[in-house]
């Protein structure tokens, strides 16, 4: 009889083991890093094939915006340049002229300054040969200023262009991380803005689970640390993964009401955050239980 109760009594400590075993330390819900991307120009959405659900990678394309318009103004801007260009080289022309000009009146002054050697000119000729070189070298100066204030009209175009070429590139709606396609609010046809969101990405190959603890718990509880993560398998029961602890609140709230933990409600606890790995199981969302 005292064999029998003993072995009863084994079975019930053995089943309170197992239950306070399979206890988790922590419940929440698993939120995935989404992203709203939106357009950066304005016009007619050309191309938005990608669905809702579709695997997408980091810089890939996910829209299209019409770009006709900056393509047109990039080519006013183009023949604006060329002029710009014309008249550069038309004051390029000019200095060459008056620079041989004032090398044949030096070749003529040389010989006029040998000439007064010998009496055989007069001061007023050699006067009249170096001020026609003082006149040609300030119309070459004059000259020189006017292609300085070209140049100047030729960067403002190339800054224009410049502008263009970035409203082009950032008419490609490209994904700014890999994830999957969460939501779509427009579609290949409608007309967008700047600041209008297109689509939802979410990154759900690591999602994180949050989860408040208590003040009792917080001491087995640290950044760094692995715990088991667990998520309802349908009447298998649990199924299970390796977290990593990420983020621990510094700061005590008080325990939100979709929260159940093992202590009282009115108790202050602190927000962990536990990175997971998913293999597709977890969904933003869902709800989950940690074990530290």
């Amino acid at each position: 009889m005292k064999t029998r109760t003993l072995i009863i009594i084994a079975a019930v400590v053995l089943a309170g083991c197992r239950n306070g075993a399979d206890e988790a330390d922590a419940y929440g819900s698993f939120e995935a890093t989404e992203v709203i991307v939106s357009s950066e120009t304005s016009g007619r959405i050309l191309k938005f094939d990608a669905t809702e659900g579709t695997e997408i990678e980091k810089g890939s394309e996910i829209a299209l915006i019409d770009t006709t318009l900056f393509h047109l103004q990039k080519n006013e801007l183009d023949a604006g340049m060329k002029s710009v260009r014309t008249r550069i080289t038309s004051i390029n022309a000019q200095n060459d002229i008056l620079h041989q000009q004032i090398a044949n009146l030096n070749i003529n002054i040389g010989r006029i300054e040998n000439m007064l050697k010998d009496d055989a000119a007069t001061k007023k000729q050699y006067d009249d040969l170096t001020g026609q070189v003082a006149v040609l070298e300030k119309q070459t100066a004059a000259n020189n200023t006017q292609k300085a204030s070209i140049a100047a009209e030729l960067s403002v175009y190339q800054s224009k262009k410049a502008t263009l070429n970035e409203q082009v590139i950032r008419s490609s709606v490209k994904s700014p991380l890999k994830g999957t396609i969460l939501e779509k609010y427009s579609e290949a046809g409608e007309l967008t803005a700047p600041g209008k969101p297109l689509a939802k990405i979410a990154n759900l190959s690591v999602i994180r689970l949050k989860v408040y603890v208590s003040g009792a718990q917080l001491g087995d509880v640290k950044i760094g640390q692995n715990c088991t993560v667990r998520v309802d398998d349908g009447k298998k029961g649990y199924k299970s993964f390796t977290g990593t602890i990420s983020y621990v609140s510094v700061k005590a709230e008080f325990t939100p009401k979709i929260i159940q933990t093992k202590e009282e409600r009115v108790t202050l606890v602190y927000a962990v955050t536990i990175d997971v790995k998913n293999d597709g199981t977890m969904k933003s969302g869902m709800p989950g239980e940690a074990i530290f």
